[in-house]
């Protein structure tokens, strides 16, 4: 374990926010200047692999990745297509028609994944929006 991945590895759980693999470079920099591109994406792969990051694909040329997958695996996203605002919940009927959907078809859940695609109602009204922006 090298000092960058140490600094990779502690700005992940030190979120709990969505990222990408630019972001965490940038903010695993902040912790450790010599952190390299190189090294955050050798890492990627090995947190995921390992169930402690989940890979999320919202349809980007890029991907997203959820630090608190392995605390809270049935939970969901709804994704702002244009700003890219991530909102994590989770929701009782939704689990309800998970279980009653797996059963009925003989099946039983493990873990579930549900993505809405949406814009945010900031830039559905103003066209534009501060997330956006920044």
């Amino acid at each position: 374990m090298t000092a960058q991945r140490r600094a990779i590895v502690a700005t992940v759980f030190g979120t709990r926010k969505h990222f990408t693999a630019e972001q965490l470079l940038t903010w695993s920099r902040r912790r450790d200047k010599s952190v390299s591109r190189a090294t955050v994406y050798r890492t990627l792969p090995l947190l995921t692999e390992s169930g402690l990051v989940r890979e999320l694909d919202f349809g980007k040329h890029y991907k997203f990745y959820d630090p608190n997958y392995a605390e809270h695996p049935h939970h969901n996203h709804i994704i702002c297509q244009e700003c890219d605002k991530i909102v994590e919940f989770e929701s009782d009927i939704i689990e309800q028609l998970g279980g009653e959907i797996s059963r009925k078809l003989g099946f039983s859940v493990r873990a579930h994944r549900l993505q809405i695609l949406a814009s945010c109602d900031e830039f559905r009204k103003f066209g534009d929006c501060k997330k956006k922006r920044a």
